[in-house]
């Protein structure tokens, strides 16, 4: 179990592992993602990293052209709420992913067929170019002797 990843620090995978903190600690988390208002306005929480980052820049290059157009019309959307200091419809806010926890692992399941759900569509991206960095570095490192 990994607590530090390329996205920051993360104590989510050793709550989603023991229910009981889960229940504790899942109505704080939906709390404080409506609180933070991002869902209101059509945005993804992947959709709120930082751009300027080198890792998140080559993840953003490895989107397909749909998750692209997706993600500007995201921006224009929250922009166009910013600027008319009004949110979304309420029937157009994101609905939070649900996690279905099993013993080996959780996976995601579609809580209903209507409005798009708050999927990390970046973090696996950003993850998989750090495994790269880090591979590279490995790689980088290695000291080459010639033979005699």
């Amino acid at each position: 179990m990994t607590i530090v990843g390329p996205l920051g620090p993360s104590l989510a995978p050793l709550i989603r592992r023991n229910r009981t903190l889960y229940q504790w600690f899942k109505p704080v988390s939906d709390w404080y993602a409506n609180v933070a208002g991002h869902r209101k306005v059509g945005l993804k929480y992947d959709d709120l990293l930082v751009e300027e980052r080198p890792d998140v820049e080559r993840a953003l290059a490895r989107l397909t052209p749909r998750e692209e157009y997706d993600r500007a019309f995201r921006f224009k959307r929250a922009s166009q709420c910013s600027v008319l200091h009004d949110n979304l419809p309420k029937d157009q806010w994101l609905k939070p992913e649900e996690v279905c926890n099993s013993s080996q692992t959780s996976t995601l399941l579609p809580a209903h067929t209507g409005p798009p759900q708050d999927v990390r569509y970046l973090k696996p991206l950003v993850e998989e170019v750090e495994k790269e960095d880090l591979e590279r570095r490995k790689w980088d490192t290695i000291a080459v002797e010639r033979r005699r």
